[in-house]
This record gives structure tokens, C-alpha cells and sequence, in this order.
């Protein structure tokens, strides 16, 4: 897709389907890793990684922190498919926004839906926040949060994918069915006028800001179905859940990766033989 053709599309609908994102290999290698990870309940913890629902037990499970998992994940944090896209939908460069760096992820998971699950809808132009802002002002985007959600095995019909309602990070209005679809027990997006399924093969990405009304259909298929979502945003953010990445993962990390990770150095830092003694 052409820069120009690309724009107009994510302005217009608030997303864009980047076929073939990922090759197979870095499929294979990622699912690789998420299968080393054995079974863990909300709250449990694998290392750094974290088991993690979104207050229920009906949208799947969570593994957040994900880049901790190992070095096919870490690719991801600034992979050549969608990097250069997301800074320039994200904005802010020659401005203060790029004084610690051009991006921050603020949350990074791994979504398991099984049989049964779905999550309801959330996110939408109206009520505004400014979090998940879509904004375009004085010739420049300045959206407040990107998603890029990766698909690790194919999604299709009865699959669990990922629906959006397009052009709704524009709307002055919430959509008159919003409440019967949102986020709750049991919720899902289907059969919400003006929503679309996105159906991907394993290894695209979907990029959307968070601020399009989005959720996803039921899975009604046997098996699981594996994304993983990383969000970015500007370098003044800060996680969304609290997580910090590890020293460990820090010390591995590309300096830019290492920017993105952590933009600003946290203060104050005790010198090695000192202790804080406030």
C-alpha cells in the first residue's frame, strides 16, 4: 500500500489490514515462545509475564508484558512492518512530544479466545478522550494511542475476530446500540449496525487507533485463537496497568527498543554503595 493510499484509508476508516506483516518464520517463532509458557490462572506470573484478564472471564486470557516472553517479541517493539507508519500517525516529531523518543508502548499482550468468548464493545469518538485521541492539526496526525494487533494463527468466520465500526474515531455522537454491546459478561459486537469483522490470516496486523469503536464477534470454533496487541503512543506516556520492564529485559534491548520501552530514565537514582535516606 502507497503512503498516500494508506493515509487516506486510516483517516477515513481509523484503521488499516497490513497483509502479510509478519513472515511465516516470525510466526512459527512467536507461537513457539507462547507455547514454553505453561498454563497460568489471572494473577499468576511466568518471570516478568503476567496472566491478566479484563475483569472477567469471557474475553479470554491476557498474557501481559509480553515483550519479557523472549527475543522473537522483542522484534516487535520496533519491527519494520508498522514502525515508521505508527510514528507518523502517533505525531509529534520535531516537537516536545519527541523529547524522550518518538514512541511509548504503555501495554503489550498476548490474547487467548476460546470457544465461547468475546469481548464487548469499547472505545468511539464520543464521549472524547483524550487517551485514545484521533487528531489531525496543522498538517500533522496526533493520535494519542495506535494498536497493532497481530495475528498468530488464521482468523475467519466463527474465528473470534476483531470487529471495528469504521469511522467511528470521528463520531460526535455514541451509537444509539452502544450500551446493549459494550464491554461486560457475555458482550460481544455482533449484530451492532455499521460493524465489521476483520478476518486475517496468521501473520497480518490489523493498525487502528483506540479510539474506533471496537470489540469482537464469539468464537464458535474449536481451537484457540492467538493475537497479540501492542500499543503505542507518545513518549510522555506511562503504562496503563503499572507494569515496568524488567533490568533484564532493558540490558538486552537495541538502544532505540530501549527508548521505546522506557523513554525516560526514572529519578531519583541511587548511586551504587548509597542508600536513599529519605
Amino acid at each position: 500500500m502507497d503512503t498516500d493510499l494508506e493515509t487516506y484509508l486510516f483517516d477515513l476508516r481509523g484503521y488499516i489490514h497490513l497483509e502479510n506483516a509478519l513472515s511465516n518464520e516470525e510466526v512459527g517463532e512467536l507461537n513457539a515462545c507462547l507455547d514454553e509458557i505453561p498454563p497460568l490462572a489471572p494473577g499468576e506470573w511466568y518471570g516478568h509475564v503476567h496472566a491478566h484478564t479484563y475483569g472477567d472471564d469471557t474475553s479470554g486470557l491476557n498474557l501481559q508484558q509480553i515483550y519479557e516472553a523472549g527475543a522473537p517479541f522483542e522484534n516487535l517493539i520496533d519491527h519494520h512492518s508498522w514502525f515508521e507508519t505508527v510514528k507518523r500517525f502517533v505525531g509529534g516529531e520535531g516537537s516536545f512530544d519527541y523529547h524522550h523518543g518518538p514512541l511509548f508502548i504503555d501495554e503489550n499482550f498476548a490474547n487467548f479466545r476460546e470457544p465461547g468468548e468475546a469481548i464487548g464493545l469499547h472505545s468511539g469518538g464520543f464521549p472524547p478522550i483524550l487517551r485514545n485521541q484521533f487528531r489531525y492539526h496543522g498538517g500533522r496526525f496526533m493520535c494519542g494511542q495506535i494498536n497493532i494487533l497481530m495475528a498468530l494463527t488464521d482468523i475467519g468466520p466463527g474465528d473470534g475476530g476483531t470487529m471495528v465500526i469504521p469511522g467511528s474515531h470521528k463520531a460526535n455522537f455514541k451509537h444509539p446500540h452502544f450500551d446493549r454491546h459494550r464491554m461486560a459478561r457475555n458482550a460481544t459486537v455482533e449484530g451492532i449496525e455499521g460493524a465489521v469483522e476483520i478476518h486475517m490470516a496468521a501473520g497480518d496486523a490489523l493498525l487502528f487507533v483506540d479510539g474506533i469503536s471496537h470489540g469482537s464477534a464469539r468464537r464458535s470454533n474449536p481451537g484457540i485463537r492467538r493475537v497479540v496487541v501492542y500499543r503505542y503512543g507518545p513518549s510522555w506516556g506511562n503504562f496503563r496497568h503499572g507494569y515496568q520492564p524488567s533490568p533484564e529485559l532493558l540490558q538486552r534491548l537495541t538502544s532505540q527498543r530501549r527508548r521505546i520501552v522506557q523513554p525516560q530514565q526514572l529519578l531519583p537514582r541511587v548511586p551504587q554503595g548509597k542508600t536513599d535516606s529519605t
